[in-house]
Parts: structure tokens; C-alpha cells; sequence
């Protein structure tokens, strides 16, 4: 499920071109539905029916694929990790790190979202509109997850089919994590057959979101008009609130690489600083890891890292690394809850927190809205928010995303210089 750096680099110009299209759609449906409601009644309440049934064809579309598409990623992306890091040291120092800063990338995700709506809240005039109109998008309830006692039980799935079929993430995540691990202990030719398998299903439901993204802009569109005829010039502040505090979040764990890089890395502060111009300049232009990996290599050799250590690490990182994956997609999944006023109950909190670090141990390379839908989806499942506000959401995440790719770019070549040292490589 990975590319080429030079195929990488021309996608990523598609997607950008794709992306702009979404958004066009979305500013043109919140536009549209606002003067929607000077026409007369009969007209308007037909162009929402229209536009209701358009979106939410558009939603199953993208429903359909999400747990099917899940267990098929975990398994490869465990497996394919695991076996990773049995190659060698370097390899397991670089994939125990890996999996110790997206869980820390998690947590930190639904403290800060919790901490920044409660600091920068909504208007209470625009949150309410927002849930009104975000309520006739989607009219799904909210799932509820029972008490402690009985939210532990049911971490492991008695029946695996029942659970996909009632949307319980969590433990399909869990047994997605152990099937993986599992795998790994199979014969290689078995292992091999079993990967290939998991590899080719997800796949064929990548190229399936891949269609469904192709008409994302009528989608978003029919979304928009319907959201933007209930909360007129609202959703528009909701949108930027969004992207202000997802984007935050970004540039924090962005931030973290950098004492991560000097304590756990021994690199000095302005030699990393220097370092990583040329390959933040490349992931924000490319939004794409993989087109930066050239750039990142140079840097690391720059700072003092091994070719052996920076040959092996990058390569594993820009594959399976995502740092800011788990905060910012936790992030999303928290600030739904908060523009739905739902209040999540501490076992979901930490259902959505767990699913959110195990989704991106060994997370393989996706297109970014693709990504984007697979990531976070279940994570609002374990939440117990709807996903109806991923397709508006989806349409402004070409800016969040740049703080992605260049978070992502800094601690994967901080990862590299910790590696290094801890190989015992430098003092």
C-alpha cells in the first residue's frame, strides 16, 4: 500500500487538486443552502430533500467501507510492524519508540481538545445552530457504552462477527492487534499468504473510497447546503473554530519533536532546528512524507546520525510513523462530540484514546482523505459521536494536514537521531 517517491510526489499534486474542489464544493453548498432560504418554502424544502438524500447516500458510501477496511489495515500494518522489528536492532529500538510516542500522541490529543473547547469554546448561538444542522445531516443517535465493569468485558469480543456487525471498534481493534501479533509467530509461507490476503482486501476497499471520493465534491456539496440552510453564516465560524484548534494541536506535538530530539537524541537545538528547513519545506508543499524522505536523510546525515541508523529508521518511519496521526485524529473525533454537545462518559474517552494509539501502530501509507475517513471513523464509533460531520470535515483538512506532514517529517528524523543514540552510537 505504499508508492514510489516520484508516483508519491505526482498523487499528492492530484490529491492537492482533488482537495481544492472538495473545498470549492463545500464553501459553494454552505453558500447555497444560506440563500436557500430566501426562496419561497415549496422550493426549498425540495432542494433540502434533494440534497438530504444525495448526502446521505454519499455517507453510507463512505460507512460501508470503515470496519472492513480497519481490521484489514491493523492486521497488515501489526504484522508488517512486528515483523519489522524482529529484523534487527535497529529496526526494534525504532518500532518500540514508534509505538511509545503514538500512545503519548493519543493521550496528549484528548487532553488538549478537551482543554482547548473548554478554554476557546463555540459561541453558545453557533454551537446550537451547528448541532441543529449537524443533527438533520445525520439523525443516527449516539452510541452509549456501558459502566467500567461491563466496558472492560467487552474489550475482548466473545463473537468477532457480532461485534463487526454491531460496530463495536474496540474490540475489533484488539483482535485486529492479536491476529496481527499472531501472525507473526505462522511459518513464512503461511504468514506471507495470510498478509498478502489482509494486503489485497484492504486494497480493493481502498480503491472502493477512492471512488467515493471521486464524487466527494457533489457530497460535500449536498452536506453543505443542507448544514449551511440550518446555521447560515454559523457553519462558517464552526469551521474555522475547527481548523484553529485541530491545527493547534498539530503544531504542538510538532513542537515536541524538538526537546525530544535534544534530551532522548542528543542533538543540539540549533543544528536540528537548521536541519529540518529543507525537509519541512518539502512536506509543506508536497503535504506527503515519503516526497520529504530524500531531504530528511540529507539532514540526518548532517546532524551527525549513521547511514546505517538513517537508512533503516527513515525508510520504517515515513512507512509506519504517523506522530501527529493520533493526536490530531483523536482530536477530530473529541471536537465532533463538543460541536454535537455530546458529553462522552470516561470509558469512552478511553475507548476513543485507546483505538486511536493501536490505529496507528504500524498505520501504512494512505491518500490523505482516504486516511483521513479510516482513521478517524472508528475512533468516533468507540466515542459514540456519528461521522456525518467527517464529509464537511474532510473538505477543510488540506490545512490541518500540512501541519501533519511537517509534524510527522520532524519526528521522524527526530525518531532517527534516538535510535542512533540509544544503538549506542553517539554519547
Amino acid at each position: 500500500m505504499t508508492e514510489p517517491a516520484g508516483k508519491a510526489t505526482a498523487a499528492g499534486g492530484a490529491r492537492n487538486f482533488r482537495a481544492y474542489y472538495v473545498l470549492a464544493a463545500l464553501v459553494a453548498g454552505l453558500v447555497a443552502g444560506m440563500l436557500a432560504n430566501r426562496i419561497g418554502q415549496a422550493p426549498r424544502d425540495d432542494a433540502l430533500g434533494v440534497a438530504s438524500f444525495v448526502g446521505t447516500l454519499w455517507l453510507n458510501a463512505l460507512k460501508m467501507t470503515v470496519i472492513p477496511l480497519v481490521v484489514a489495515l491493523l492486521v497488515v500494518g501489526i504484522a508488517k510492524s512486528a515483523e519489522a522489528a524482529q529484523t534487527g536492532r535497529v529496526a526494534g529500538r525504532a518500532m518500540l519508540w514508534i509505538v511509545i510516542i503514538c500512545t503519548a500522541s493519543a493521550v496528549f490529543g484528548a487532553i488538549a481538545t478537551v482543554v482547548l473547547t473548554d478554554a476557546f469554546p463555540l459561541p453558545r448561538e453557533t454551537a446550537a445552530l451547528l448541532q441543529t444542522a449537524l443533527g438533520n445531516v445525520d439523525k443516527t443517535a449516539a452510541g452509549t457504552l456501558p459502566g467500567p465493569a461491563e466496558f472492560f468485558k467487552g474489550v475482548i469480543p466473545p463473537n468477532i462477527f457480532a461485534a463487526a456487525n454491531n460496530g463495536d471498534v474496540l474490540p475489533l481493534t484488539v483482535f485486529a492487534l492479536l491476529f496481527g501479533l499472531a501472525l507473526t509467530r505462522l511459518a513464512a509461507p503461511g504468514r506471507r499468504s495470510v498478509v498478502g490476503l489482509f494486503e489485497a482486501i484492504g486494497d480493493g476497499f481502498v480503491v472502493i473510497i477512492d471512488w467515493v471520493l471521486v464524487v466527494a465534491p457533489l457530497g460535500v456539496f449536498a452536506l453543505a447546503f443542507t448544514v449551511g440552510a440550518a446555521a447560515g453564516g454559523a457553519a462558517f465560524a464552526g469551521l474555522g473554530h475547527y481548523v484553529v484548534v485541530i491545527s493547534v494541536i498539530g503544531v504542538l506535538v510538532t513542537l515536541a519533536a524538538y526537546p525530544l530530539a535534544v534530551i532522548a537524541g542528543n542533538v543540539r537545538m540549533g543544528e536540528f532546528t537548521r536541519g529540518l528547513i529543507a525537509p519541512q519545506t518539502v512536506a509543506i508543499s508536497t503535504r506527503s512524507s515519503l516526497a520529504s524522505l530524500p531531504a530528511m536523510l540529507t539532514a540526518s546525515r548532517a546532524m551527525g546520525i549513521r547511514d546505517e541508523v538513517a537508512d533503516v529508521t527513515l525508510p520504517i518511519a515515513v512507512a509506519l510513523f504517523r506522530a501527529t496521526g493520533p493526536a490530531m485524529n483523536v482530536a477530530v473525533a473529541f471536537y465532533v462530540a463538543h460541536w454535537l454537545g455530546i458529553q462522552p462518559s470516561l470509558s469512552q474517552m478511553i475507548a476513543a484514546t485507546a483505538v486511536g494509539a493501536v490505529m496507528s501502530y504500524g498505520a501504512v501509507s494512505l491518500p490523505g482523505e482516504v486516511s483521513y475517513i479510516s482513521s478517524i471513523a472508528p475512533i468516533a464509533f468507540a466515542l459514540g459521536v456519528p461521522i456525518a460531520p467527517l464529509g464537511l470535515l474532510v473538505a477543510v483538512e488540506m490545512v490541518p494536514d500540512i501541519f501533519r506532514t511537517v509534524g510527522n517529517v520532524t519526528h521522524d528524523v527526530a525518531l532517527a537521531s534516538i535510535v542512533d543514540r540509544s544503538a549506542g552510537a553517539r554519547a
